[in-house]
């Protein structure tokens, strides 16, 4: 296995290889571009379905199926930004999503293989740039292109996830080599590359515990996250969003799930690696439909690692503890990084809608209770470390 056989490196993981300041769309999307570049403005005017119903569409059926995957996944990030604003940027969520933002947006989802809304590649994967090119992909070094209504706690919600996803890299290309090493019976080079991947959990873990620093809990939950909700078990939406002049769907409404960082592969990547596994229940069921909100490429990585990793049984029988010790602070870490999960869905959606009348502080937007079934999967992470 190599990362590039599925669009990915050492040096970006999952991120684009490409930064989204570097692509121009064509001229059929200047009104398009310009009202995604101007979105605060527009949401900030309390209207901006108003402004939103008066944008042309741009028929790009035809685009959509032969440009360059950079354009169409630039694209998806200005669309779905707009859609989701359509949808939650006014007091009251719309039945209807109006065909010249519809048609656009499925035509693109169609090529990328994605549901038509907002998704964690368009959000985070796709939508950063570095302010200086020769430099590295580093917090002082990057920015969050497209916006909702914009500010520091928003840029660095997303900034934070873009610098764990690059410096995951390594993860990746670890555990791709894992798989071959494994294969090959070398208990050296299967001990240093996991030695590797434990520094690069530690670097971002590092990251991850930034978060607090510019991105404010209550802001977060009022400000950032009522923007990225989607149309399944939603009470504001009643079975979903229709997408008008969309034939295939009939006229009937589309119950699509939210953009979530648990739609980062990062994890379930690692759980595929390390063979861990998590009994059923409502978050695992949720999980594995998230799985399809993915891009399609790094679906396929998770599914080619799960399928081929034998690493787990080659640490069990080595009898080298070295090997097993190194194995285990991998597991462990992913434990922890599910335990810092838990930590901010606490203070960043759990503490803040307890706050508010008549919201369920354990039950999350989806209708599941996450913070039960976080404790769940952290805890069953921890178990399956090797003896």
């Amino acid at each position: 296995m190599e990362l590039k056989d599925y669009g990915m490196s050492r040096e970006r993981g999952y991120l684009s290889h490409y930064e989204i300041d570097t692509i121009t769309l064509p001229a059929q999307f200047d009104a398009v571009v310009e009202a995604a570049g101007n979105l605060s403005g527009l949401l900030s005017s309390c209207r901006v379905r108003h402004w939103l119903d008066q944008l042309p569409d741009p028929d790009i059926a035809d685009w959509a199926r032969e440009a360059a995957e950079e354009e169409v996944r630039t694209a998806m990030v200005h669309y779905s930004f707009l859609v989701q604003s359509y949808v939650w940027g006014e007091a009251q969520a719309p039945a209807h999503l109006p065909a010249n933002l519809a048609r656009p947006m499925v035509a693109i989802s169609d090529r990328l293989g994605q549901a038509p809304l907002l998704p964690y590649s368009g959000y985070v994967l796709d939508n950063w740039a570095r302010l200086d090119k020769s430099g590295p992909i580093t917090l002082d070094n990057i920015y969050m292109y497209q916006n909702f209504v914009g500010g520091d706690d928003e840029n660095w919600f997303v900034m934070i996830h873009v610098a764990i996803e690059a410096e995951a890299g390594v993860l990746l290309d670890n555990a791709a080599k894992l798989v071959t090493v494994a294969k090959q019976g070398d208990a050296a080079e299967a001990e240093r590359l996991l030695v590797e991947m434990d520094q690069a959990w530690e670097r971002m873990y590092g990251h991850f515990a930034r978060m607090g620093e510019r991105c404010d809990p209550y802001i977060y939950f009022h400000r950032v996250r009522p923007y990225i909700h989607g149309w399944a078990n939603n009470p504001a939406l009643d079975g979903g969003l229709i997408y008008e002049g969309i034939e295939k769907f009939g006229g009937k409404p589309q119950a699509l799930r939210g953009q979530t960082g648990s739609q980062s592969s990062i994890v379930p990547a690692m759980d595929a690696l390390f063979q861990v596994r998590h009994s059923e229940d409502p978050l695992k069921s949720f999980l594995d439909e998230l799985h399809h909100y993915r891009p399609v490429q790094h679906r396929r990585f998770i599914e080619d690692i799960a399928a081929q990793s034998t690493l787990r049984t080659f640490v069990e029988a080595s009898g080298k503890q070295s090997l097993k010790d190194a194995f285990n602070a991998c597991v462990q870490q992913a434990a922890r990084f599910r335990t810092r999960h838990l930590e901010y869905a606490a203070s960043y959606i759990n503490k803040q809608m307890s706050s508010e009348a008549g919201n369920d502080p354990d039950v999350g937007t989806g209708g599941t209770p996450f913070m039960k079934y976080l404790k769940k999967h952290r805890d069953e992470n921890r178990e399956q470390v090797v003896g």
